[in-house]
């Protein structure tokens, strides 16, 4: 309770879980407050350019399409790809990560020094060659977002459990003779879980920024699809004229990307000790 009283007393922190809650039930509940579900892929060449208004509240594009509508339903859309992206990514470097913690030989240095290669790329410059090799698509996307994402996770994780190794529980299992995999799955990942949580609720954010970015570079979400990234990408040639078509996208990441940066920034705060202590 004292945990969820100091959360509760952070703004900001209550402010990105505010958003959060908000993106969700857009997310789910967005297809039946679509105002006008035949413009979100169909086109209707009378209505281009048309400003918002009381019956298109964001305007139309350059296609006639609502522009509203396709932002609601876009949602669904970068939560999808952002929990599919940080869930492929924890699959791979989480474990990896406690092995290698755990562990010593020659294949946690392997492990370690791999991601280590990883990490010495800009994460979208090596996102965007590897979707470019796999082709443009929203898959391709996720696939090279998963891939370049799972690193983080591997190192947070690999830092908790060589801290754990040598402590006095894991030592007395140990000495008990309980097996290598129940170390490490029943009493390593639960005291690693925290750090895993913060970092997966921030890569939400980021995940859904550098899609958006992709989509914006013609590698990622490919038309008639509602993406973020894509619709600011299609009304570039058209500003400032047609401000609206990029404008009320861009301000959808913007919103989003803070909210889960903010409630992430608020946990990590929560569960770090040190932060704790700093602030008490």
């Amino acid at each position: 309770m004292l945990i969820i009283r100091k959360f509760l007393r952070d703004v900001p922190a209550m402010m990105g879980f505010a958003i959060i809650c908000t993106v969700i039930g857009i997310a789910v509940f967005g297809s039946m407050l679509v105002p006008h579900p035949h413009l979100v892929f169909e086109s209707d060449l009378l209505r281009r350019f048309e400003p918002p208004s009381a019956e298109f509240w964001f305007g139309t594009d350059n296609l006639g399409r609502d522009i509203f509508s396709r932002v609601l339903v876009g949602t669904q859309g970068a939560l999808t790809v952002a929990l599919t992206v940080v869930a492929v990514a924890i699959a791979i470097g989480v474990p990896l990560g406690i092995y290698a913690g755990y562990t010593t030989g020659w294949l946690s240095e392997l492990v370690m020094r791999v991601t280590d290669m990883f990490l010495a790329v800009p994460q979208i410059i090596l996102a965007l060659a590897i979707a470019q090799l796999a082709g443009r698509g929203l898959g391709s996307a996720m696939t090279a977002l998963a891939l370049t994402y799972w690193p983080f996770f591997c190192r947070t994780v690999y830092a908790e459990t060589r801290r754990l190794r040598h402590s006095v529980f894991i030592e007395a299992l140990e000495g008990l003779g309980a097996s290598r995999t129940r170390i490490l799955f029943a009493h390593v990942l639960p005291n690693v879980a925290s750090p895993i949580i913060v970092r997966a609720t921030v890569g939400m954010g980021f995940t859904i920024l550098t899609t958006a970015l992709l989509g914006f570079l013609g590698v990622g979400a490919t038309a008639p699809s509602p993406d973020w990234g894509l619709a600011i990408a299609e009304s570039r040639e058209y500003l400032p004229d047609m401000w609206w078509a990029a404008t009320f996208p861009g301000l959808a990441i913007l919103f989003t990307v803070l909210g889960f940066n903010l409630f992430g920034d608020g946990l990590r705060d929560l569960i770090d000790p040190k932060l704790r202590r700093s602030r008490s």
